[in-house]
């Protein structure tokens, strides 16, 4: 099978998105919650701040140290994005093609953002 530019853009997009849904949105804290522990520390003006630090052993300290990390976290989506892109073709493009839509729509909001706070 040949990969088109377009696949190919679709793909990226569809790895960038799936990485951030895991690593930073709040809508999939529920499954990075068991990797974390949960720290407070007390700054200089004595506010209280809370910090997630990944647990320290076994495969929960892995998966913490994998979730906290973007570029750890993009490599195993994007063999997974491959994997479902070039396996399951018929099934797994409406699902790339959304989470691609929905990625470039995240990037074009924050340009706007960053336009509208120039």
């Amino acid at each position: 099978m040949e990969l088109t530019w377009l696949e190919l853009f679709i793909i990226v997009l569809a790895s960038f998105r799936l990485t951030r849904l895991l690593v930073y949105d709040q809508i999939t804290q529920f499954i990075r919650s068991p990797f974390f522990d949960e720290v407070e520390e007390e700054d200089e003006f004595g506010q209280k701040e809370t910090y997630l630090v990944p647990k320290n052993r076994g495969i929960r300290g892995f998966f913490g140290q994998l979730l906290s990390c973007h570029w750890c976290t993009g490599v195993w989506c994007a063999i997974f994005i491959c994997a479902l892109f070039f396996v399951y073709y018929s099934i797994a493009f409406p699902l790339l093609l959304v989470l691609a839509v929905a990625g470039l729509a995240s990037i074009i909001e924050v340009i706007v953002q960053k336009w509208l706070e120039d």
